[in-house]
């Protein structure tokens, strides 16, 4: 059983997303925000990273960088359902959030809204091959 960490301040996503690994067999930890995320990271081990971009108080991306200044091997999952592409950004001209993700240490990328199918395929594919069925 892989301990997985989800980070989103959507309460239903939060919730959707552990039903679906807790179905998988995966322990499961919750978390609102960045803040509370690195906290929580920093007490406990977990095998896999599940994080949304977007969040009040810590964002995705800098959440991921101090994960990344915490450890290398724990794979991350970022996730974002409000700028799944390149988009318009004032000044700031193109910027794709899943890409830029990667680029701060993302394993992988998910867009919002996914499948149950999704979700596990790249839950297993990050815990290489471990548990994760195939429900849907």
């Amino acid at each position: 059983m892989s301990r997985i960490l989800v980070i989103d301040d959507d309460d239903l996503v939060r919730r959707t997303v552990e039903t679906m690994l807790r179905m998988a067999g995966h322990h499961v930890e919750l978390a609102v925000d960045g803040v509370d995320g690195l906290r929580q990271f920093r007490q406990q081990s977990f095998d896999l990273v599940i994080a949304d971009i977007f969040m009040p108080n810590k964002e995705g991306l800098e959440t991921i960088r101090e994960l990344r200044r915490i450890t290398q091997q724990t794979p991350i999952i970022t996730m974002t359902g409000s700028f799944p592409g390149p988009h318009r950004s004032g000044d700031l001209g193109n910027i794709d959030y899943l890409r830029m993700a990667q680029v701060f240490g993302a394993t992988r990328t998910l867009s919002k809204p996914f499948s149950h199918r999704e979700l596990l395929a790249l839950v297993d594919e990050c815990l290489g091959g471990g548990k994760s069925g195939s429900q849907e």
